[in-house]
């Protein structure tokens, strides 16, 4: 009798019997030692070749608050001594009636009069848009549900504005561009077609550096595979990879000491929806060590749920929190036990809800903290989670 379940594994499984399996990686044989199937010995060299391409930014890649909400703004939130922002991902679906029910109550948070206390901006991460003729459907996915948001909305690109899945979204990207990415800020057809007065962002591309009081927000373009996400561009392009070393050296060499958070719409670390994406975590902690800077959060989307983890590296602690509840069905998640995820001891899964929502980040001289807001629950956050600036811990 044979079982279901594989045992140890045969010969059966070896790169000598690739043409067994539909997927060629199927193998116990270490990777340095396989024979490479069509030039590859990985499904990661295979999927590298898939990659879209990463369009240059403008200005350095840099832009600072002020040029975003204008140097009162600023002020304001210098004069009440912290920031805050929205964040989300994974909205723009069907007639995005979810993601404008997240946008109603994330408008809740803004208060006529409250100048600084109110969010500077909501932090998109990614997914702004799902299916073919993006550009088309802006009105109803995009514009439409945060049409009574107050803030302006920064984005990152995911993976399904990156694809080209009919001859309008061609070139790659070019519908986020032209809304997340214009020369100058104007009410596009899109929203005004529909009634609706949001302009277009002006960001100098689809990687950038924003400079705010008490946080540097490094936002990158984690390409367009369903999974995982790489920093390189089509062709082996490492342009953002070398803008985000030379990025976070100039950081490091900065001696205000604000808090960084790096933003991906493809999660480093993810237990549900979507795996995470090792090489480009990887990818990440080479440019932060080569540095000598670590983030003090990493946020990300991707997987339709919300997901917290620490990291412990170099004697510092890392936050990272999945975010990916801003319209799309919500994935079911596995529960968060606190315990390592891997072999490495290295990290840990400590909280996850399968809702919508939307994260409510704070940031001060002294801290920064996270809060998730399940839809329909505006009295209690879940997991309020603050890291510690000084120590590097989270609590």
């Amino acid at each position: 009798m044979v079982t279901k379940k594989a045992g140890s594994t045969s010969q059966s499984a070896s790169s000598g019997s690739v043409g067994r399996y539909a997927h060629p990686f199927f193998t116990t044989t270490p990777l340095a030692q396989r024979k490479p199937v069509n030039g590859n010995t990985r499904m990661t060299d295979w999927s590298k070749q898939q990659l879209g391409p990463v369009p240059p930014v403008l200005r350095g890649g840099r832009m600072d608050l002020a040029e975003v909400i204008g140097a009162a703004g600023v002020t304001e939130i210098e004069g009440v001594a912290e920031i805050r922002f929205h964040a989300l991902g994974d909205s723009g679906v069907g007639m995005a009636h979810e993601a404008e029910q997240v946008s109603d109550e994330m408008a809740t948070d803004f208060k006529a009069g409250a100048g600084g206390l109110n969010p500077a901006f909501l932090l998109h991460l990614g997914d702004v848009i799902y299916g073919p003729n993006k550009e088309m459907y802006y009105g109803d996915r995009f514009y439409r549900p945060y049409r009574h948001y107050p803030g302006k909305i920064l984005g990152i690109p995911g993976n399904h504005d990156g694809e080209v899945r009919a001859a309008a979204d061609n070139p790659s990207l070019s519908a986020f561009r032209a809304n997340f990415c214009a020369s100058t800020a104007t009410v596009p057809p899109p929203a005004s077609g529909i009634g609706i007065f949001r302009e277009t962002m002006t960001q100098p591309g689809v990687y950038w550096l924003l400079d705010a009081p008490f946080v540097r927000i490094i936002g990158l373009y984690s390409n367009l595979l369903e999974n995982p996400g790489y920093l390189q561009g089509a062709g082996g392009d490492t342009s953002q990879l070398n803008w985000l070393k030379s990025t976070l050296t100039a950081i490091a060499g900065m001696k205000d000491h604000k808090a960084l958070v790096i933003a991906t719409h493809h999660p480093p670390y993810s237990q549900s929806g979507h795996s995470g994406s090792t090489d480009m975590n990887k990818s990440i902690t080479d440019a932060c060590t080569a540095a000598g800077v670590m983030p003090h959060a990493v946020l990300s989307a991707h997987a339709h749920n919300y997901q917290r983890y620490t990291r412990r590296i170099g004697g510092q602690q890392v936050l990272y929190v999945v975010a990916g509840g801003g319209g799309m069905p919500p994935q079911p998640v596995a529960p968060a036990s606190g315990q390592p995820v891997d072999s490495t001891n290295e990290v840990t899964y400590d909280a996850a809800m399968q809702s919508l929502g939307y994260l409510f980040v704070t940031v001060s001289a002294g801290q920064l903290k996270t809060e998730f807001w399940p839809l329909g629950q505006q009295t209690t956050p879940f997991d309020p989670v603050t890291v510690d600036l000084a120590t590097r811990t989270v609590r």
